[in-house]
């Protein structure tokens, strides 16, 4: 069994002014909000046994409407003490504080976080060591705005690097992870060391020279919704999937028994 955890405690400063009164996670992508997406690709897996939304006091309200529509007993809002980008905890703090709370392994996922494949295959990969999900995204100058991960043959992180000037692959942490409860437990030393309260990946970085941590290589699309941007690329790439699936379904072979009917009559 796995417990979940959705971050979604940021303001999305990098997206203002259209998240100023919206969180990211429940930003509009062809009819429904970023998190939603995220759900459903749970909803695909039967091993999970909560899903902990860890969100502030600014949009808490707006969090509780979603989960109170979308259904899901499993769904708990989690409110971390902050309004504005100033008091925001980080994703590492925010973590620390809701590891407590936690009675198994969690998987963790960045509330911003859109993509088309399935997490079957990284919960599949998982044996009780960290795993995180990474993503090729196939060019350095687009690397560089990630956390860019380079691996061993036996797909083990021997490196992740935020944000680097001159990136080191393609390859970049997509805000998704699988963590034992050893490593919820080590998030509160990393803190105490003096460790960044904000992004995860420098957590990662950390925690790969401590024990091994392993990749799982994300497959279908993704997209990080971190700015405009990226956002806009997101709708424009699902738009074009759902149109193109629509059109799939739509268009239909000739009629067999139209095609036989005329060869009997001549």
């Amino acid at each position: 069994m796995l417990d979940v955890v959705i971050l979604a405690g940021g303001y999305g400063k990098r997206l203002w002014p259209i998240t100023l009164n919206t969180a990211k996670p429940l930003l509009p992508v062809c009819g429904k909000p970023v998190i939603e997406y995220i759900v459903e690709k749970l909803d695909e897996v039967e091993c999970l046994r909560s899903i902990i939304i860890s969100t502030n006091l600014r949009f808490e309200d707006d969090f509780k409407r979603w989960a109170e529509k979308y259904g899901d007993e499993r769904i708990k809002i989690i409110v971390e003490e902050s309004r504005s980008e100033e008091e925001k905890l980080g994703a590492v703090k925010a973590l620390s504080r809701l590891s407590t709370q936690l009675e198994h392994d969690a998987l963790v996922v960045a509330g911003d976080n859109l993509f088309t494949g399935s997490l079957r295959p990284l919960i599949e990969k998982y044996s009780g060591r960290p795993v995180i999900a990474i993503y090729d995204v196939g060019d350095a100058e687009l690397a560089k705005l990630y956390g860019v991960v380079k691996i061993d043959d036996e797909t083990r992180i021997i490196d992740l690097v935020e944000k680097p000037e001159r990136p080191s692959s393609t390859l970049v942490s997509t805000g998704i992870y699988i963590f034992p409860m050893q490593v919820l437990y080590m998030v509160g030393e990393y803190l105490g060391v003096g460790g960044g309260g904000d992004r995860l990946g420098d957590f990662i970085q950390w925690l790969h020279k401590k024990i091994p941590v392993y990749g799982y290589l994300l497959d279908g699309d993704w997209w990080d919704v971190g700015d405009i941007e990226s956002y806009k690329r997101a709708v424009e790439s699902l738009s074009r999937r759902r149109a193109l699936t629509h059109v799939r379904r739509t268009v239909r072979k000739p009629d067999q028994g139209h095609k036989n009917s005329e060869r009997s009559g001549d």
